[in-house]
């Protein structure tokens, strides 16, 4: 059964503590051996001394020239000192070969018990922190929060991991939100494209038939008149929604163009609202084109100037400013309305989300739509002084 991660790492620091360590031992006993034949020496000295006693137990010192007697005397104290420096070192190797013996085992034990301690800190400040991302990924897998207490400590360049692994995580939530939110608007634009189709044929059938019953009843039969003219305002509200859902349920096709934004903001300032509401378009001067396709990009900003003249009930003006430099075209439009609570912002572009008593609920939605479709966003905030501020960002 393989070893955990940590009682791995630990192993094999300390077994780059102890490695060292035999090897210290190894070389002592290794330079005791080489010191050894000190000892030898000895052993001859103490050989000559004694051959030197014999001798002269055997010689007559007497018979010999005064000369000759100083000469041995002399030679006899040389063999004598001599011996007692060789005994003298000997003890001294041995008190030097001991005391060195209990060094390098102390030094020895020293160096094994710290770096066991040693390997035991580097594996746990190792260890853990891995085994904390190893479950946070898992966390990430199950689509969990990861924790959000005192990480467990380590270097700092785990701390880094950490980070980024929020951030991995952050991302995607972020990336599976929008592929839900894709995904939501792939079966909405499927629904609305067959309700659209749906309503189209009866509804083309009973505009028919109610012009044709029009021009047949006289004026003064004023209730059905009033049937006919309820009739006919139902049906068209009927085709305005028929076509709303055909326009959500279709993206922009063909290929697309160069659109002069403010060529295009100017037009609708003039057509897209009523009388009584003005439209002050400013410009920075910068970049001023995208590229996209007109119409779809046409209808998504008129419907924008006509929630915005609505919201101020058809009187006041309406704020549009465009930048644009090598980054993009960013395009503001505030009104000065009651505004749209907090609350409700980030369901305002949901489709068939509506405050309005007619609203069918797909206008902003389907502003969203082409707007993605042309690599743009849109944002809501508040205007200072009160209103909606709609923020749409085109990116390059």
């Amino acid at each position: 059964m393989p070893l955990p991660f940590h009682r791995r790492i630990f192993v094999i620091l300390v077994a780059m503590a102890a490695v060292p360590t035999t090897l210290a031992v190894v070389g002592w006993v290794l330079s005791v051996r080489a010191v050894a034949p000190i000892a030898g020496a000895r052993a001859s000295l103490e050989q000559v001394n004694e051959s030197a006693r014999a001798m002269l137990q055997r010689v007559d010192t007497t018979r010999l020239s005064p000369g000759a007697r100083l000469a041995v005397r002399r030679h006899l104290a040389e063999i004598s000192s001599s011996v007692s420096l060789a005994r003298r070192g000997d003890a001294y190797l041995q008190y030097l070969s001991a005391g060195l013996a209990i060094v390098i085992v102390l030094l020895g034990g020293l160096v094994l018990f710290s770096g066991v301690r040693v390997a035991g800190h580097l594996s746990r400040q190792l260890s853990r922190p891995i085994d904390e991302l190893v479950g946070w990924t898992q966390h990430i897998k199950l689509r969990e929060p990861l924790p959000a207490g005192a990480a467990v400590r380590g270097a700092p360049e785990f701390e880094a991991l950490r980070q980024a692994l929020r951030d991995l995580a952050g991302a995607l939530d972020a990336a599976r939100g929008r592929e839900l939110e894709a995904e939501r608007l792939r079966a909405f634009r499927e629904v609305a494209r067959r309700v659209a189709h749906e309503i189209k044929n009866p509804l083309t059938s009973m505009r028919i038939a109610v012009d044709q019953l029009g021009r047949t009843v006289g004026r003064s039969e004023s209730r059905t008149v009033t049937a006919i003219d309820v009739l006919s305002s139902e049906t068209d509200r009927l085709e305005r929604l028929a076509r709303e859902f055909a326009d959500f349920g279709r993206l922009p096709e063909g290929p697309p163009s160069e659109i002069d934004m403010v060529e295009l903001l100017d037009e609708l300032a003039r057509t897209a609202v009523p009388p009584g509401v003005s439209v002050r378009l400013t410009a920075n001067g910068g970049r001023r084109t995208v590229m996209g396709h007109y119409e779809p990009l046409r209808r998504a900003f008129a419907n924008l100037l006509r929630n915005a003249a609505e919201a101020m009930q058809g009187r006041g003006a309406i704020d549009v400013g465009l930048t644009g430099d090598a980054r993009g075209v960013a395009v503001t439009i505030a009104d000065h309305g009651p505004g749209i609570p907090p609350e409700l912002r980030h369901k305002v572009f949901e489709p068939y989300f509506t405050t309005k008593p007619d609203g069918t609920g797909l206008g902003l939605a389907l502003v969203r739509q082409t707007l993605e479709a042309h690599r743009g966003t849109v944002t809501v905030s508040e205007t200072p002084g009160g209103g909606a501020t709609f923020a749409i960002t085109f990116a390059t």
